[in-house]
C-alpha cells in the first residue's frame, strides 16, 4: 500500500506569517493537530502542532495574536512521497517519534497529509502496537518535526 492511498490530499496550510491565533482556529475547524508551514511555492517550512501551541507560546507567556507561525514552527520537516509504502513512512515516524508527516510531491510542494491515524486504519492490530510502540518510545535525541 502507498501513502496516496491513505494520505489526507490537499490539507489546511498556513504562511510562516500566520499569527497563531489563526493557526489554532484552523486546526479547531479541520480537527487536526498539526498544520503545515509553507512557503509562497507551497513547500514546507516546517510545521505546527497543538503541542508547538501550548509549549512554545501559550506555557512561555507569548501573545498568540503577535506570536506568528515561524516563531514556534517545528523545523526541518521530515516529509514523504506519495509513492513512498506506508510501511516505510510507518518507519519514519517511528524514527523520528513524530505521528503526522506533510506529503510533498516530486517537486517539493505539499500535497496531503498522512497520520498516525490514516496508518492504524489500514494497518493489522500487531502493526497498529507496533506503530504506538515505536512512535511513544524515549530516545536520546529530540524528534525532528511533526
Amino acid at each position: 500500500m502507498q501513502v496516496r492511498e491513505i494520505m489526507t490530499p490537499d490539507p489546511a496550510s498556513w504562511t510562516p506569517e500566520t499569527s497563531l491565533v489563526d493557526v489554532a482556529r484552523l486546526m479547531a475547524g479541520h480537527d487536526c493537530g498539526e498544520i503545515p508551514v509553507l512557503d509562497e511555492r507551497g513547500r514546507p517550512e516546517g510545521v505546527v502542532t497543538d503541542r508547538d501551541i501550548a509549549c512554545r507560546a501559550v506555557a512561555q507567556g507569548k501573545d498568540p495574536e503577535s506570536t506568528d507561525a515561524r516563531d514556534v514552527m517545528s523545523s526541518p520537516v521530515v516529509t514523504a512521497s506519495p509513492n513512498d509504502s506506508v510501511e516505510d513512512c510507518r518507519a519514519q515516524m517511528e524514527q523520528n517519534q513524530i505521528r503526522r508527516v506533510p506529503v510533498v510531491d516530486d517537486s517539493g510542494v505539499c500535497c496531503g497529509m498522512i497520520a498516525q491515524a490514516d496508518i492504524v486504519k489500514a494497518a493489522s492490530d500487531h502493526e497498529i502496537a507496533e506503530l504506538l510502540r515505536d512512535v511513544s518510545e524515549s530516545t536520546d535525541e529530540a524528534p525532528r518535526a511533526g
